[in-house]
């Protein structure tokens, strides 16, 4: 339900405006004065406010303004008897909607309002499509046909309408998210916002903020309010990516946001009702953080009320000529080439291979074949050779590890290792600067001075 907050020193149109907005099916909040709008747009984000321009004290402009600096995006309506042009000029100037003069007619009005709260609809939604796009998996859907993604495909058949949360587990390019879009997409609530967040992606110190909102001046930066992925999310669902790499502070506010269904945002003091389904993936053992402490038992048991399984890809190998497919098809249309031909020794190296990142792994191969093929079909050859990097400098001067009479570059060597391994956790880690640190048992600054050492570029803190 879209809140609406009206400001008016006019008792009789305040009380005109609310019942006809209460009959829309708004929310309504009605004040006498600015000043007490001020203090609510502080606490409180609204999607509509309808604000006369003269009032005693604070006036309809120091309202909108106050709008803009603490929700941008909310809607400001400005009403007045006293119209002119140089007033509905600053007012469009700092951001108003638009600017009505009284008396006005009601079916005017109730057009005006459907058509501004239409505009800040489908801004949310082009921020929710340009998140989605950004985080979307690079495979476009569920593809399989062994006997393992069919039990998949049928848990996600058969709770797709259920409320329950779901804790999918599985390695990292599996397609996790793919499965929880499958679910989203699949239930009732599917007209309704899918969010997804990849909880090892944002720092620490801003993870709260991203998934519960913030107060204007909460912290250093917060200069406006902001509604988090929870309230962006009301009424869909939320994907937490990555739930076991949270810490404890964030697991205690996810287990009263599970328990409660509210939260509050970040220098907020006022709870927040919400009603989203959470499902939540990981590619760590979450019964093993239960037992060395490091993740909350009763937040686990929280999430893992539907658990679902993912199968590595070297489970499912039959699944491979189809997925091989799948990525042939859509690269080829992606880059306006002909498909090309996996010869059928090529097919066996791929079936052979060990797959350690899964689907996402041979998603990437397959881009590469396609990106290099040229006519004919594609050889074992051309796969063995997509399929492993060409070696760098530093990698091959750790090969020799046989003391000869010509001696071993020792510092050599153990620069390549260093640097090998620190671009193995880059990889594994996503290009997560701080991950990759943890991987390593290195702290921050250490870590980064070994990256400047070697001119490794790139990533994310």
């Amino acid at each position: 339900m879209e809140k609406i907050l009206v400001v008016d020193d006019e008792q009789g149109l305040r009380e005109v405006l609310s019942i006809m907005l209460k009959r829309a099916g708004y929310s309504v909040t009605s004040v006498n004065d600015g000043g007490e709008a001020v203090d609510l747009i502080q606490k409180e984000i609204f999607d509509l406010v309808i604000t006369d321009l003269r009032m005693p004290k604070i006036d309809g402009m120091a309202v909108l303004k106050a709008v803009k600096s603490a929700s941008p995006e909310t809607v400001v309506l400005i009403i007045t008897a006293f119209a002119t042009a140089d007033s509905a000029v600053e007012a469009m100037k700092h951001g108003a909607y638009d600017y009505l003069t009284k008396p006005f007619q009601v079916d005017e009005v109730q057009l005006i309002i459907r058509n501004a709260l239409e505009k800040r609809r489908l801004t949310t939604e082009n921020m929710l499509l340009k998140r989605e796009m950004a985080s979307q998996s690079s495979f476009a859907q569920l593809v399989g046909q062994s006997e393992a993604m069919q039990k998949v495909f049928d848990v996600v058949r058969k709770v797709a309408d259920s409320k329950s949360n779901v804790l999918i587990c599985g390695e990292s390019g599996t397609g996790k998210e793919l499965v929880a879009r499958a679910i989203h997409y699949n239930s009732a609530r599917s007209s309704l916002p899918f969010v997804a967040v990849n909880c090892s992606a944002v720092p620490e110190t801003l993870l709260e903020s991203e998934l519960f909102g913030h107060m204007k001046g909460s912290f250093t930066g917060a200069i406006s309010n902001k509604a988090g992925l929870f309230e962006i999310a009301n009424g869909g669902t939320i994907f937490l990516d990555e739930i076991g790499d949270t810490t404890p502070t964030i697991q205690v506010k996810l287990l009263r946001v599970i328990q409660e269904r509210e939260f509050r945002r970040v220098g907020g003091n006022q709870d927040i009702k919400v009603d989203v389904r959470i499902v939540a993936a990981t590619n760590k053992d979450l019964e093993k953080a239960v037992a060395d402490g490091s993740f909350r038992e009763d937040l686990y048991y929280r999430l893992d009320v539907i658990p679902i399984g993912l199968p590595p890809l070297r489970m499912r190998t039959g699944d491979i000529p189809l997925l091989v497919d799948h990525f042939l098809e859509r690269f080829s249309k992606e880059s306006g080439k002909a498909k090309p031909v996996i010869s059928a020794e090529a097919m066996h190296v791929l079936l052979e291979h060990e797959w350690r990142g899964n689907v996402r792994e041979l998603e990437n191969l397959i881009e590469r074949v396609v990106a290099f093929s040229t006519e004919g079909p594609v050889t074992d050859a051309n796969v063995r050779g997509w399929l492993h990097r060409p070696t760098t400098q530093s990698q091959s001067s750790a090969m020799p590890l046989d003391l000869t009479d010509e001696g071993v570059d020792l510092e050599g060597l153990i620069n390549g290792i260093e640097k090998d391994l620190l671009l193995k956790a880059l990889e594994r880690s996503k290009w997560v600067k701080k991950k990759a640190a943890r991987m390593l048992r290195l702290n921050t600054r250490s870590f980064r001075y070994r990256l400047e050492k070697y001119a490794i570029k790139g990533g994310r803190d």
